[in-house]
Formats: C-alpha cells, sequence, structure tokens
C-alpha cells in the first residue's frame, strides 16, 4: 500500500486543483448574488484563475527543474490551501478575484510538477499505472467538479466550494512530504522571466479588453488601450523569445505545422466546449429556477459522455491519424456547441441535453491523444515543453473564451425583454462557440494533414511517458 501513497498524493492535488475550474460554475449566481457584481465580475472569477494557470504553468516548469519538483510542488500546495482560503472569506468580487489569480499560481506549481514526481517515483509497469490512474484521476475532475459545486452550494454556501479545499490541500501536503523523496535539482536552469512578464501582460490586457469593450462598448478608450497593450505585450514577448538563450516557449517549434495544429486544438477545445458554461449556470439557475445542485446534475451529461467515449473507443482510436481524432473530435465539439442553440424561452433543462452529449463525444475522442500527438511532433528532448505549452493553450482558450462569448451575450441580448434577451444572448455565445469549434477543426484538420505529407513519422500518437521538464 505504501508504494501507490506518492500516487495518491499526487492525484489528491491534481483533484483539487482541476475541479477548481468548474466547481465555481454552478456557485456563480449565489456569488453574484452576495458579493453584488454582475458579469464582467463574474468573468474574472474564472479567468482570473485559468489566466494564472496559462501564464505560469510552463516558467514555474523552469523553476521546478532548478529547485526541485518536490519543494515547488509542496509549496504550490500550500499557496493553494491559502488562497483558497481568501476566496472563502472574500467580502468583494475584487479581493475574490485576486484570491482567485493565487489559486491559479499554486495550481501552475502543481500542474507543472505532478507528472514529474510521477515519473521520477515510478519505473515500469508501475509507471504505466500511475500515470493512467492520474488521467482518470483528471478526467474526472470537471464532472464531479459542477456536482461537488452544487451540493456544496445547496447545504451550506457557495465560500464551501473553497474551504472544502483547506483539509484536501493538507492532507496532501503531508502525505507528499513523506512519499516523495527528493527531487534533482538543475541550478544551471535558467528561468525567462522576460517571457513570462510579457505573456501575462499580453494575455491579461486582451481579455480585460474583450470583457470591457463588451460592457461598454467597442468604442470605450479603456478597452482600445488595453487592447492595443496586449498587442503590444505580444510582440514583446516574440521579440523576448527568439532572443533569450532558454526561452518559455521555443518558437521555431510553431514551424512544425502539427504541433502548431494541437495549440490550437487545445485553445479550441476549451473555447468551444467549456467557455459557454458560465452562461448556461446562469441561465440554469437565474432563468430556470433550478438549485445549485439540480444545475450541477442537469451540466453533467457532457463529462459522462466524454468518458464513456474516451473508455470505449480510445484503444480503437489509437492508430487513427490525429487529422480525424483531434480536427474531426474538435469540430463534432462545434456542432455540439451549435446544437445548444435550440434553447428558447420555453426550454426546460432537457434542451442542453443533446448539444452536451454531441460535445461529450467530440471531448471523449479528442481529449486523450491530444499531448501525446503534440510532443510527437518535436523533438524528445523537447517533449515536456510540448506538454506545458498545450496545456497552457487549453487554459488561454477557456479564459478568452469566457470573455468572448461574455461579449457577445451581452451585445446580443441588449435592448431587449429581459426573459428574450437572456435567451437571446446564449444563443449567440453557444452559437459562436459552435462557429469556432467547426472552423478551428477545420484549420486542425488540414495542419495535421499537411504535417502528415511532409513527415508522417513524427504524426501519430506516442505511448511513451512525457519527459518530466514541464509536464502537466
Amino acid at each position: 500500500m505504501r508504494k501507490w501513497l506518492p500516487l495518491f498524493a499526487a492525484c489528491l492535488g491534481s483533484f483539487m486543483l482541476l475541479i477548481d475550474v468548474t466547481i465555481v460554475n454552478v456557485a456563480l449566481p449565489d456569488i453574484a448574488a452576495d458579493l453584488g457584481t454582475g458579469l464582467s465580475g463574474l468573468q474574472w472569477v474564472i479567468d482570473g484563475y485559468a489566466l494564472a494557470l496559462a501564464a505560469l504553468l510552463l516558467m514555474l516548469g523552469s523553476l521546478a527543474d532548478r529547485f526541485g519538483a518536490k519543494p515547488t510542488y509542496l509549496i504550490g500546495l500550500a499557496l493553494f490551501a491559502a488562497a483558497s482560503l481568501g476566496c472563502g472569506v472574500a467580502g468583494s468580487a475584487g479581493v475574490l478575484v485576486a484570491a482567485r489569480a493565487a489559486q491559479g499560481i499554486g495550481g501552475a506549481a502543481m500542474l507543472a510538477t505532478t507528472l514529474s514526481l510521477l515519473h521520477a517515483t515510478y519505473t515500469g509497469r508501475d509507471r504505466g499505472i500511475a500515470f493512467s490512474a492520474w488521467g482518470a484521476v483528471s478526467g474526472a475532475a470537471a464532472g464531479v467538479g459542477v456536482v461537488l459545486g452544487g451540493v456544496l452550494t445547496d447545504l451550506l454556501s457557495w465560500r464551501w466550494i473553497f474551504f472544502v479545499n483547506l483539509p484536501i490541500a493538507v492532507l496532501a501536503i503531508a502525505l507528499s512530504a513523506i512519499a516523495f523523496g527528493p527531487s534533482p535539482r538543475r541550478a544551471d536552469r535558467r528561468v525567462d522571466f522576460g517571457g513570462m512578464l510579457t505573456f501575462t501582460v499580453a494575455a491579461t490586457a486582451v481579455t480585460y479588453g474583450v470583457i470591457r469593450a463588451g460592457e461598454h462598448g467597442w468604442g470605450d478608450r479603456g478597452a482600445a488601450v488595453a487592447l492595443i497593450a496586449g498587442a503590444v505585450a505580444l510582440a514583446a514577448f516574440v521579440a523576448v523569445e527568439f532572443s533569450s538563450a532558454a526561452p518559455m516557449l521555443p518558437l521555431p517549434l510553431l514551424r512544425s505545422a502539427g504541433f502548431t495544429a494541437t495549440l490550437i486544438a487545445a485553445a479550441g477545445m476549451s473555447f468551444a466546449a467549456f467557455s459557454a458554461s458560465p452562461l448556461l449556470s446562469l441561465w440554469l439557475q437565474q432563468y430556470l429556477h433550478l438549485t445549485p445542485l439540480r444545475a450541477g446534475l442537469s451540466m453533467l451529461p457532457m463529462s459522462v459522455c466524454a468518458f464513456l467515449t474516451s473508455g470505449v473507443f480510445g484503444r480503437l482510436l489509437h492508430d487513427v491519424a490525429p487529422r480525424w481524432t483531434i480536427g474531426g473530435g474538435l469540430a463534432v465539439i462545434g456542432a455540439g456547441s451549435a446544437l445548444l442553440t435550440i434553447i428558447d424561452t420555453g426550454s426546460s433543462w432537457t434542451a442542453t441535453i443533446p448539444g452536451y452529449l454531441v460535445i461529450g463525444v467530440g471531448v471523449g475522442v479528442m481529449a486523450p491523444p491530444l499531448v501525446a500527438v503534440g510532443m510527437a511532433a518535436v523533438p524528445p528532448h523537447q517533449s515536456g515543453t510540448a506538454a506545458g505549452a498545450i496545456n497552457t493553450a487549453r487554459q488561454l482558450g477557456l479564459a478568452l473564451g469566457v470573455a468572448v462569448l461574455g461579449t457577445v451575450f451581452r451585445n446580443a441580448g441588449s435592448g431587449k425583454p429581459s426573459g428574450h434577451g437572456f435567451v437571446d444572448g446564449l444563443n449567440a455565445a453557444t452559437f459562436a462557440a459552435g462557429a469556432t469549434g467547426i472552423i478551428a477543426g477545420a484549420l486542425v484538420f488540414a495542419l495535421y494533414t499537411r504535417s502528415a505529407r511532409t513527415a508522417p513519422a513524427s504524426n501519430g500518437p506516442i505511448t511513451t511517458p512525457p519527459e518530466p521538464a514541464h509536464v502537466a
């Protein structure tokens, strides 16, 4: 039993940080009512966490190489616990957003080191078992998050979706301190602080600009300044990465059509499949007056379908070209999101089921091979960086998706009676999510096809565990 304590400790931390991506969704109406915030504040409650994860994941992987994966993981757990306490006691939306960002920093430290610790702890068949178990726990987190969030919000209050992290974090810290051995350190490892700073500014400024434009209009000066600042910061990021001796993201990797396709697919999946969930949660609770628990249960079909699809068809699809599994899967997700536009002013929660089931099929087909295909498209010594970049793209896709769809929702629903305006805004947002998924799926399909023609050997999935650096 002691042999599997490290696995349990790693799964415990990962489960906690991943459910916090979705656990907030069903609590949003209660948070809005309690803290007196509107849609833009709720968008930042989600995006504060996602942006911190996206911005810091690769850099914290480098720090873990330099100072050791175990201490980085333990610090991440401690910070996550402290930030969760801050979220739970927050008296304003601003404090909650700041605490959510701190949670994201702790989560990035954990996500950047978990697989490194497992890779160093287990060998042979045990390593395969450990990676499979970790993957299963990570896959279940999204589905459990919406239900657990509903239970805690219903029975106690929204604050307990954060307080519940405290005993879990304490247990994870104690087990990790005992179970994991000393981590190797690379004192010569350079950390790309310039890349981290410019990337963070670019992602945050663009997200802020989009959210502000939705609230105040695209002619708003603050929105324009933020978007211009984001573009300048992005250009600076490119310049820094080209000139850095140890770049956070080696830009020459983007010359690989297969790797570029994987990054687009990762961002597109989060945008098309998950970014409308906060709006759907508001519709279920504020418009249909469902309890948080019933709202969470009504959002469960997507996760269940994804889990079953992955489990039943995963092995059969292992040798299928990624243009079909990933490009085709992303297009299926887009079609599922577009199906959610059948919701009208007289719909019940069951109107979401067809769309959720189709989205679940797409996620179940494309998510399992995503990281392996991306890693296969780059040189082996950069596979860890590739895995971290793919997870960064996922979180960035979610953050931008929440911002963009919130803006679409506002613009489509403004100036109409409250009921019709809400549904019209929701339909416009889900249509935008669907169109994004279908278009991105077609682009990914074309890029993988090009990659197969130029380097067919690098285009298929791999089964080798990822390198320990930057893996998430």
